[in-house]
């Protein structure tokens, strides 16, 4: 059963959706100095910070922010019950049965990386969000924190619909956030040679990752919902390889993508645009063009493909939904972003219509968000046009 969305606001480097989403349009790319750890030490020397001030729980405020503006925009809370400064204190449960389901790779790792550094104190409720889900939305009925790696948010969102098909809820909020933390730091920087100065996704220059801070939250209802809406999801497609701890799987993805295609009941010839998931790593980004050459292009498509990291960097457990946003600005705008960071593509991407330079007018009515995750956890979105 497909679901509707009705509410979206992400948070990364280059501010809220709307800021963001203009940034890919004019090719911003928001790196900076790396702010925390040492970079000698680390081996990293940039990242894509959030504007936030202070180092502590950077991802449990970012996610505390979408989720009051993602609710708000949903209408999910009446306008005469609304407190957006501080809280949205009055989600309508006696009327709704309202689930929250919160993706992360990392959680507050910061936090515990202080602990052991400093020992000041933190306590577990904060580590996943409970705290910031019980603040910002005391009425949900339902509240579950998923650690799922860098397809986290993806997961979540399927999740979601599941819930809604079974009648288990009347809306989910669905919202992933991940900060900087030294110890993911440290293992970006064990994976290259000298440090990475910015992301290019898909290009044969590529020198890897670098992590940007980022949050989302949807607002996903079923097809009888009555209020504003932004576009529908028609099904998610999961995997779970397990082929390698860190190494994506050309077999692993394409299920993915595969298994997205036959829940919605939709053909690969029908997609017209994809968000990839291009962390503009060694190995993801071949294997992504590979898997997307067998099942789409196979399967009779040709979309135009297109990428945020360049601009963002990788927003780890939020990245599916960030994507996710994406794809419905680019249904609201008819304007698909060219992958910034991106000249000259790896011979994988032959035969792909990666945008490259300048945004191109299109307008999709089905749209492919793919996210990956460390271990093999892959999820593959399909968006349609409302």
């Amino acid at each position: 059963m497909a679901v509707l969305i009705a509410g979206s606001a992400v948070r990364t480097c280059l501010g809220a959706g709307a800021e963001t989403f203009d940034g890919l349009l004019r090719g911003v790319c928001g790196v900076s100095p790396l702010r925390y750890g040492d970079s000698g030490r680390l081996n990293v020397a940039y990242g894509y910070h959030a504007e936030l001030a202070g180092e502590p729980f950077r991802a449990g405020r970012l996610l505390a922010e979408c989720l009051k503006e993602a609710v708000a925009q949903s209408g999910l809370d009446t306008a005469d019950t609304v407190d957006t400064a501080d809280t949205v204190d009055t989600v309508d449960t006696a009327a709704r049965r309202v689930a929250v389901l919160v993706g992360t790779g990392l959680r507050e790792l910061s936090a515990v990386e202080r602990l052991a550094l400093t020992g000041e104190p933190v306590s577990a409720g904060r580590l996943d969000f409970a705290d910031v889900v019980a603040e910002t939305l005391p009425d949900a009925t339902y509240v579950t924190t998923i650690v799922n790696a860098c397809s986290a948010g993806g997961h979540v969102l399927a999740l979601a619909q599941d819930m809604l098909e079974l009648g288990e809820c009347d809306a989910v909020v669905v919202a992933a956030a991940d900060a900087m933390t030294r110890s993911m730091l440290a293992m970006v920087g064990r994976v290259a040679e000298t440090p990475t100065e910015r992301v290019r996704p898909f290009d044969r220059e590529r020198t890897g990752v670098l992590l940007g801070e980022g949050a989302a939250a949807l607002v996903v209802v079923p097809e009888s919902w009555d209020g504003p809406v932004l576009g529908r999801v028609a099904a998610t497609g999961l995997s779970c390889d397990a082929h390698h701890a860190t190494a994506p799987d050309i077999e692993g993805i394409a299920r993915a993508m595969s298994d997205a295609y036959t829940r919605a009941d939709r053909a690969p010839s029908d997609v017209d645009v994809v968000v990839a998931h291009a962390t503009g790593t060694a190995l993801n980004d071949p294997v992504e063009c590979e898997a997307l050459r067998k099942v789409v292009l196979g399967g009779g498509g040709n979309p135009l493909v297109t990428a945020v990291k360049g601009s963002t960097g990788h927003t780890s457990g939020s990245a599916a939904l960030v994507n996710v946003d994406v794809a419905l600005r680019i249904f609201a705008s008819g304007e698909v972003p060219a992958v910034a960071g991106l000249t000259d593509p790896l011979d994988e991407g032959i035969g792909l219509r990666l945008v490259i330079g300048d945004t191109v007018a299109a307008r999709p009515e089905l749209v492919q968000v793919d996210s990956f995750g460390f271990g093999g956890v892959n999820a593959v979105t399909l968006l349609e046009r409302v």
